[in-house]
């Protein structure tokens, strides 16, 4: 793709997060298959991991930032997923606050017309005096974000919300159904009143980043989220826009040939994938019940999961007996596995996902059925939106008090969306097709992003 006669030119900074990065380069793609430039500051170190997701290296251009070193992390850690403990990810975000005076340097040098961020709540302050706009770029969902900004809005400097504050959605929230377990509101508030890099709390950063900012963009779309969009929209007082929720790019490789050819075995639609993503890591009582709940359901399944908490491999966690158990139907992966080239595979008839932004992504335009499992923040707010509002998927209950699971609710969530008798499986199914099919229309990508550019360009002009 050739630079467009009058193409913009748009700095990236995302949170130090693979999640974020990835999703940023996404959008990165989606602007340079229009020909626009992208320059992506990224950790030094951490640009290898990228490069095969950048499709338009000619006009995508990362920009390598040394990332300083911050007391209580190890050597050479620069993201997330080089830490081996969730209470060293503050510290990532220390390490990211500080190279505040090499964004301000690069900044100065390329001149871009816009910078999207996220939680370097510091880069409109350095972005504006250089006549740069300042795009606030959120991998989070609207869900989530007018859920909790409606609470932190209405009390400007009131941070530290509490589980009572956030148990309960806005009185005018879209969708009331949409509430937190007291487990979840616990951790939520908990997780929001932690100091998260250079002695701000998580709340207040999130808030002093939209505060600031020109616009918003929100990897979403009205046709998942539209209700939720105009309700943050009214709370901000800010621009919103939107390039879309799917990425319909065509898979370039094909499913590894061990994985193909044992899931060929099966009739289509009948096997269960479970996945969970990168950073989510069960302890061994439930990553065996998860395991149990799956056997129970007497289908076919491919589990892809990091090992248990202080287990080194996913072998060491297995129930006992489980392997004889399941030997034929059953596969427990602890790898890197194609989640796109999985679930694009005709056996697969159910994905049990963790709700994160990338997998949800891939799925909804998949004709498997929806099981919803979530733990943290983003995640549980998705769950919800998935399976209350939407309902095209069904959530694994959970404990209110400890959100513990069991084998039987696994059983049971996975039994719902595969049954075909069974009358709430109908309606899920029913209205997931309906999401497939509206979400798969190449014109409605296409819309979606051309509109994105031309709220750019009104912005900046």
């Amino acid at each position: 793709m050739e630079e467009a006669p009058s193409s913009l030119h748009i700095a990236m900074y995302p949170w130090f997060a693979l999640g974020h990065l990835i999703a940023f380069l996404q959008i990165g793609n989606k602007l340079a298959s229009k020909g626009h430039r992208i320059s992506f500051f990224i950790p030094s170190k951490t640009q290898p991991k990228l490069q095969p997701f950048n499709h338009f290296p000619n006009l995508i251009t990362f920009v390598p930032i040394t990332v300083p070193h911050v007391d209580g992390l190890p050597l050479g850690a620069e993201t997330t997923a080089d830490v081996s403990h969730p209470s060293q990810i503050p510290l990532i975000m220390t390490s990211m606050d500080r190279t505040e005076p090499e964004i301000a340097s690069r900044l100065q040098e390329i001149k871009p017309e816009a910078i999207f961020y996220d939680l370097a709540c510091w880069v409109p302050k350095l972005a504006h005096p250089l006549g740069i706009k300042s795009v606030y770029f959120s991998a989070v969902s609207p869900v989530t974000m007018g859920y909790i900004q409606c609470k932190l809005w209405k009390f400007p400097g009131h941070y530290n919300l509490t589980q009572d504050d956030l148990l309960h959605p806005p009185p005018d929230f879209p969708c009331p159904s949409i509430k937190l377990l007291a487990h979840e509101a616990q951790y939520l508030a908990s997780f929001g009143q932690m100091k998260f890099g250079s002695d701000i709390t998580f709340f207040e950063r999130n808030s002093r980043a939209l505060s600031q900012c020109s616009a918003m963009a929100l990897k979403s779309c009205r046709e998942i989220e539209g209700p939720f969009i105009e309700y943050l929209e009214s709370i901000v007082k800010r621009p919103i826009f939107l390039p879309g929720f799917v990425n319909l790019e065509p898979l370039t490789t094909s499913l590894e040939e061990r994985w193909a050819k044992w899931l060929s075995k099966f009739n289509s639609g009948s096997v269960i994938y479970c996945a969970f993503g990168s950073e989510c890591i069960l302890n061994k009582n439930q990553f065996q019940e998860l395991l149990l709940g799956l056997e129970l359901s007497n289908l076919p399944f491919f589990v892809a999961l990091k090992p248990p908490d202080g287990i080194d491999t996913v072998e060491a966690a297995l129930p006992e007996g489980f392997e004889q158990r399941v030997e034929g139907r059953g596969i427990v992966y602890g790898g890197w596995v194609q989640q796109q080239q999985i679930l694009d595979h005709p056996s697969i008839g159910c994905f049990i996902t963790h709700c994160g932004a990338g997998s949800l992504s891939e799925a909804v335009v998949k004709k498997c059925q929806l099981v919803l499992f979530s733990r943290t923040t983003d995640q549980l707010f998705r769950a919800r939106l998935m399976s209350k509002f939407s309902k095209v998927g069904v959530e694994i209950e959970k404990g209110e008090e400890d959100g513990v699971f069991s084998k039987e609710s696994v059983c049971k969530a996975v039994k719902t969306v595969m049954d075909e008798e069974n009358e709430s499986g109908k309606e899920i199914r029913a209205n997931k097709e309906r999401l497939r099919e509206s979400l798969v229309d190449k014109d409605l990508e296409e819309s979606y992003i051309n509109n994105f550019i031309h709220s750019l360009r009104s912005l900046i002009a």
